[in-house]
């Protein structure tokens, strides 16, 4: 027989002991044979009040609990155990169907929840998953920005950016969904990489997709694959995004751009976390975390029908808000210093920026955030002469008006120019700056996009 074996972090915390706590005998007996299988210590509790000696006594690297139990529930051993032992990682297991209980689990702090009956495989998926937290010094390390060489990091040292990280650090020890909110460019696929990365899903695999790129009826293939034969030029079994992000993290960028048909499967997918390729007979589960992002509001679109109101309730357990660019003018120094340094790359002395353009830089709104301050900085090291970047160089647009009203009030070659500006700028941040696509997504050629960027001082 087979025995799945625990990844081992370090020698720490030896030997590896989980907490069952379930006032059904079969289940316990169950649950305990499955975790002995894969190496761990195991103590089993009927009831809240034994699991909190068992507590009181033992070191546990995980605590998995019932949600009905006979002197209490699942939420109340939850928050007696993060109260009492913050950072123990506690998974819930819910009746089957139970939604509410599962998200009102995870947004309580839970690690995870497992639906009745239990999938074995499922379990051994959650339980390595929990066994590959970080440390708590770990953990204070991501809050500090002190990573690895070589991963990314969220840069800033404004309360603001120091909350984010801090807010990061936290939910990556959990396996709740995660809903990104911000304006485009204001880094939300690098804080899911982060939450991947700081994460115990940190060594698998994270498939990040742009839900507004896909073709809507290729949309259930690309997500969950397809068999052979399945369709006309189906000629080989395929992988889909979430076979690909197996034991990891599947990123769905641009969430609200799913079509109401594919929001349904999507919402079945992470319910039953069980996935049925086009043409299969069976579905098969599926282990990946849900980080999900959009620079729309998803309540106004729950509103307006545009979005499943109960896929948004599984979507949106916790929020995460990536600040604006103009929220955060004191790290515009740093910002902008080390997207110099990149750009000059390692043997070339990067321009330093004068006071007055630091200043123009930091007074500016930046409607499209990281990414637009890149492109202007690139830009402005292109047109210095010197070993200075001047206001000159920037080119910054002129501060137009927010609202219609004060639009209509312009000139009409302004208002125009105004109008043009802000539908160019959409096209640009709904594909990341790619100006190829963007050019298609107006529907104009991509010599009239880049006359029209000359024209208006974009380029």
């Amino acid at each position: 027989m087979n025995r799945t074996l625990p990844v081992s972090r370090n020698n720490e915390e030896q030997p590896r002991r989980v907490l069952v706590v379930d006032d059904e005998a079969d289940i316990r007996e169950l649950l305990v044979m499955t975790l002995q299988r894969m190496g761990l210590d195991v103590d089993a509790a009927a009831s809240t009040f034994e699991a909190e000696q068992y507590l009181h006594k033992n070191y546990y690297n995980l605590c998995l609990t019932d949600m009905r139990l006979p002197d209490g529930d699942g939420l109340g051993f939850l928050e007696y155990v993060t109260k009492n032992y913050p950072g123990k990682p506690v998974a819930v297991i819910t009746a089957y169907g139970s939604a509410e209980n599962a998200v009102a689990a995870l947004k309580a702090g839970a690690f995870d929840y497992l639906s009745k009956p239990v999938s074995l495989a499922q379990l051994r998926a959650l339980v390595n998953s929990a066994l590959k937290l970080p440390s708590s010094s770990q953990s204070r390390k991501i809050e500090e920005n002190q990573t690895a060489v070589g991963q990314p990091v969220l840069l800033g040292n404004s309360p603001l950016m120091l909350q984010t990280r801090q807010m990061i650090a936290k939910l990556a020890r959990s396996q709740a969904p995660i809903h990104i909110s911000g304006e485009s460019g204001s880094g939300k696929e690098l804080a899911a990489r982060l939450l991947h990365l700081d994460g115990p899903r940190g060594d698998a695999p994270f498939v990040a997709v742009n839900c507004g790129a896909i073709p809507e009826n290729l949309m259930e293939s690309e997500f969950f694959g397809y068999k052979k034969g399945a369709f006309t030029g189906a000629n080989q079994d395929k992988e889909g995004f979430f076979q690909a992000a197996a034991g990891g993290t599947l990123f769905l960028d641009e969430v609200a751009d799913l079509p109401l048909p594919m929001q349904v499967k999507l919402l079945r997918v992470i319910q039953e976390k069980m996935v049925r390729k086009v043409g299969a007979t069976q579905e098969e589960p599926v282990d990946v975390r849900i980080i999900s992002a959009t620079h729309q509001d998803l309540t106004l679109c729950v509103e307006s029908g545009k979005f499943r109101q109960d896929l948004f309730y599984r979507l949106n357990v916790i929020v995460l808000k990536m600040p604006a660019l103009r929220e955060i003018p004191d790290d515009i120094p740093l910002l902008a210093g080390e997207m110099l340094k990149k750009m000059a790359g390692l043997n070339t002395e990067p321009p330093k920026l004068s006071l007055a353009a630091l200043k123009d830089l930091q007074e500016y709104d930046f409607p499209g955030n990281v990414r637009e301050m890149e492109n202007i900085l690139e830009r402005a090291m292109a047109l210095t002469t010197g070993g200075e970047i001047c206001p000159e160089d920037l080119q910054l647009a002129a501060k137009q008006p927010k609202d219609m009203a004060q639009m209509k009030s312009l000139p009409l070659q302004e208002y125009l120019d105004a109008v043009e500006k802000e539908a160019i700028l959409e096209a640009l941040e709904k594909t990341r700056f790619n100006k190829t696509a963007a050019a298609k997504l107006l529907g104009i050629t991509f010599r009239a996009l880049r006359y029209r960027l000359e024209r208006l001082g974009m380029d």
